[in-house]
């Protein structure tokens, strides 16, 4: 598989990064989050990729006959997944939240949470 996978993650990141700091709406600023964070999907699988080897979920392999990926990192990438998911409903209610209460999802706008 080689170098391609580490690229494409630090490429979404690169990506996402610009995004984020060029938004002007926090709308926009969440989804370029849960896109840098993708980045760490595509790099947790690359990293725990081996080739001609199977999941390790099936019962009827026995230890030592095949190779199987590393159990560790998929479980790390759902547990990314769901952590994203979560943050992102979070900072998406916290987004409504502001709007109701300041009229406004632009981040310079927001200058009564100037401290």
């Amino acid at each position: 598989m080689g170098v391609w996978p580490y690229l494409a993650a630090g490429w979404i990141l690169l990506v996402a990064l610009y995004g984020l700091v060029t938004s002007r709406n926090l709308i926009h600023a969440i989804g370029c989050l849960a896109v840098a964070q993708s980045s760490t999907y595509v790099l947790l699988l690359a990293v725990g990729y081996r080739d001609h080897s199977t999941a390790p979920v099936f019962s009827d392999l026995r230890p030592g006959s095949r190779p199987v990926v590393d159990p560790i990192v998929q479980a790390l990438a759902l547990t990314d997944i769901v952590v994203g998911a979560t943050v992102t409903a979070l900072l998406l209610a916290l987004t409504i939240q502001l709007r109701k209460r300041h009229g406004t999802v632009d981040p310079e706008s927001l200058t009564a949470l100037r401290g």
